[in-house]
């Protein structure tokens, strides 16, 4: 069973929605699982598993409380793609305050790349694009996977807007264009406007610079860091690392629809127009990109709208609001690990399996 595939028949069991509560967990409750309903004796189960696959965090929420945890859930380390669910607050905030217009185009924006350069029809790309990865610009990036070279359309083949193709170009412009425009750090924003507000305990903003094609490559020990990749593109990628406590509280601000202790951090129309399904990869199975996020449609089975994004395929941050729950998972990606894609999956079942 493929990764679609196991998340549809999951998922399935979301059947009814609750009441979202605005919950900021400063004082991190726990609560007996079984309140919840969990099984304690399959959640100890999957902690044999996590154990034994070699899982560095997993934390489990629902109404704001900790159910389950496991793992030194307060150790920062890379978050990888998850980065661009962390770029979707910032430009939620960006766009509500009227600093960024989303139908600018690249040729306004005055972006340009090495050789090979945009041509005119890439340049009418708009913000908006880049956003829904449906820009049309097929140009090489910093810290792009093999999986992303291998579906890369050729130059030219679409024009903005005409088809999704996830890559890390749009994605790393955008952290260029949200700098330009507020005239300061993505990791600066992202501490000012999110991490001091939801009370994060492990990011206090600090970033650093790497030659990602470097011989030498080793993560900083620092919040943050751009990865540049000069052969390929002037736009470095912009990692984030974080502990598992504070990626679940950024989870528990989107279940919150943006809001902390009465404050609206994230305008709460941004969080449903972004995790609306604009570009559907798998229509079989309900999934779909929509602005910096991926989204597990309603279907006949599935009630409710969830989203999600993953890191090299076994990091996660999930947030389910017909369940009211949020999920993290957290390998330490920074040094060999033995966690695996099978095992991701094996994860996600025994999670939703100790539902009762």
């Amino acid at each position: 069973m493929n990764f679609n595939q196991l998340i549809f028949a999951l998922l399935i069991l979301i059947t009814s929605a609750h009441n979202l509560v605005s919950q900021s967990f400063e004082e991190y409750e726990y609560v007996d699982p079984n309140t919840k309903g969990f099984s304690q004796a399959k959640l100890d189960t999957l902690t044999q598993f996590l154990e034994e696959a070699g899982s560095s965090s997993l934390m489990i929420l629902v109404d704001g409380k900790i159910v389950y945890e496991f793992g030194d859930i307060k150790r920062p380390h890379t978050i990888h793609s998850i980065r661009k669910a962390m770029l979707n607050s910032l430009y939620g905030i960006a766009i509500n305050d009227g600093i960024i217009d989303t139908t600018q185009t690249l040729k306004e924006l005055e972006i340009e790349d090495i050789t090979p350069e945009l041509t005119e029809s890439e340049l009418q790309a708009t913000i908006a694009d880049l956003l829904k990865s449906r820009s049309g610009v097929y140009h090489h990036a910093a810290a792009v996977s093999e999986g992303m070279l291998a579906k890369m359309p050729e130059r030219g083949s679409h024009k903005p807007g005409e088809i999704y193709y996830y890559n890390n170009w749009d994605f790393n412009v955008l952290g260029y264009i949200l700098e330009k425009k507020t005239g300061k750090k993505i990791f600066d924003l992202f501490h000012e406007q999110i991490a001091k507000p939801i009370g994060m305990e492990h990011f206090d903003g600090t970033y650093d610079s790497i030659d990602g094609e470097s011989d030498n490559f080793k993560f900083p020990d620092t919040d943050g860091f751009y990865q540049y990749e000069l052969s390929k593109s002037k736009y470095p990628a912009y990692h984030f690392r974080l502990s598992a406590r504070d990626m679940a509280r950024y989870g528990q601000l989107y279940l919150n629809n943006g809001k902390w202790d009465g404050q609206q951090i994230i305008p709460e129309s941004w969080i449903n127009a972004s995790t609306q399904p604009i570009s559907v990869y798998d229509e079989k199975y309900g999934i779909a990109y929509g602005m910096l996020w991926a989204v597990l449609m309603k279907t006949e089975s599935r009630k409710t709208r969830s989203f999600f994004h993953t890191g090299t395929g076994i990091h996660m941050l999930a947030v389910y609001p017909g369940a009211n729950m949020v999920l993290v998972h957290r390998v330490d990606t920074e040094k060999e690990y033995s966690f695996h894609q099978g095992h991701f999956y094996q994860m996600i079942g025994l999670v939703w399996g100790a539902r009762e």
